[in-house]
């Protein structure tokens, strides 16, 4: 079954320039990965701190696969450590 991962981050306008390169390297790297599908990057029109990442994968398993990717936890760490907090995963499926 296919999953659909919500990504939120809050990005401070003065971050964005030191995670562009990271954001994209994960972008390059989930584009890899069995079972990726698409992705796409939403900006919050009232708050463009607010950035919201939905992805779609054939299935939890090839998420987990890449949740767990040593080179994509090195780089969300990196993330978040600039970000000053965790970024918040939601995993959601059709009905």
């Amino acid at each position: 079954m296919a999953v659909k991962i919500i990504i939120v981050r809050n990005v401070a306008p003065d971050k964005e320039e030191q995670i562009r390169p990271l954001l994209m390297q994960m972008r390059s790297g989930a584009h890899a990965q069995p079972g990726y599908v698409s992705g796409e990057t939403l900006v919050n029109y009232d708050d463009p701190r607010e950035k919201v990442v939905i992805s779609t994968w054939k299935n939890l398993e090839n998420w987990n696969e890449w949740l767990r990717n040593p080179e994509r936890c090195e780089l969300q760490g990196r993330v978040d450590e600039i970000l000053g907090q965790e970024t918040l995963y939601q995993v959601y499926f059709s009905s």
